[in-house]
């Protein structure tokens, strides 16, 4: 079992619209199945994305999914957005 995850990843907003980006998760519990949280960064903006909140899904490779809320969002570059998550249940990872 990994604490950790960082790689591809696509966000699946409530209407079911897919953004693909990179994300970086942990565990916040020394390797605890629940409880985790991370930031994903998608490879573009949208006004869905922007408005984005609750009741996400976020899937990684090999069909591993998790639930997640936005906690937090941030411009890097004029052109990237940095998006906090916190994820729900057990980690996908």
């Amino acid at each position: 079992m990994t604490t950790t995850y960082s790689g591809p990843a696509r966000l699946i907003l409530a209407d079911g619209a897919c953004i693909s980006g990179m994300t970086s998760l942990s565990t916040n519990q020394r390797g605890g199945l629940n409880g985790w949280s991370g930031t994903f960064r998608p490879d573009e903006i949208t006004t869905d994305l922007r408005n984005a909140a609750d009741g996400l899904k976020l899937e990684l490779p090999y069909d591993r999914m998790g639930t997640v809320d936005v906690t937090g969002m941030r411009k890097l570059l004029a052109t990237q957005l940095l998006i906090s998550l916190q994820g729900q249940g057990p980690a996908p990872f």
